[in-house]
């Protein structure tokens, strides 16, 4: 597999993942994943923090494609993941969603954890639940409508948290979940053909000074495109 390796320097290496590849190795996967072909080009990635992640600073799902940080040395890995943890991350995305979302902007915010009903997905719950049981972290989501359509609403989605499959439940929890998205979509959800994914793409990453981008892909161009 060819990487699409859009930046690096002596501490980073920004990739523009494609759809259909984990990261790194979760749970049962037994396909090469992400980290495996970057070990293959930077063997050196194996020194850098623990197996499975190495250097991965952050990650994207399965089928998310977009913007990508792996750091190339501990202390470049530690510095990153901090700056993480402390929100001074700007994380921008592109999505397609389910209905017409009526006004312009918008702000989630709830708690968020595994959904008791289904191991394989997350669940939001109210910021005031306090029935709700298990690890339940912030969970904080804003959107700004950039076109609708007949049926669809493409949104950009800023975070200001970065929980597993946060976009995907959060926009599920308003009863707009990404078109494509086979895990958290409506069951009777009008399917398009030409899309095999949720349509979702980390557009945008500013940490420090930097400020590293990711055009979107064809497959979903093409989806925008014919819809139009």
């Amino acid at each position: 597999m060819k990487i699409d390796l859009t930046y690096q320097d002596n501490d980073i290496l920004v990739v523009n993942k494609p759809a259909g590849i984990s990261v790194f190795p979760e749970g049962q996967e037994t396909n090469k994943t992400l980290i495996d072909y970057l070990i293959i080009e930077y063997p050196d990635l194996k020194q850098v923090g623990l197996a499975p992640r190495y250097g991965v600073v952050h990650r994207l799902d399965k089928d998310t494609s977009g913007v990508l940080l792996v750091a190339k040395n501990n202390q470049s890995l530690d510095d990153f993941q901090e700056q993480f943890k402390d929100r001074k991350v700007y994380k921008e995305y592109i999505a397609l969603c389910q209905g017409v979302i009526s006004e312009k902007s918008g702000r989630i915010e709830t708690l968020m954890g595994r959904s008791p009903k289904d191991r394989r997905k997350q669940k939001a719950f109210p910021l005031y639940d306090i029935s709700a049981k298990g690890a339940l972290r912030n969970a904080i989501t804003n959107y700004r409508v950039l076109q609708n359509f007949e049926n669809y609403t493409l949104i950009q989605v800023i975070l200001e948290t970065g929980r597993k499959h946060q976009i995907r439940c959060h926009m599920a929890h308003i009863n707009h979940p990404l078109v494509g998205d086979k895990l958290y979509g409506f069951k009777d959800a009008p399917e398009l053909k030409e899309l095999s994914r949720q349509f979702l793409h980390a557009k945008t990453i500013k940490i420090g000074d930097s400020v590293f981008s990711a055009d979107l892909p064809d497959d979903l161009k093409k989806v925008l495109d014919n819809i139009k």
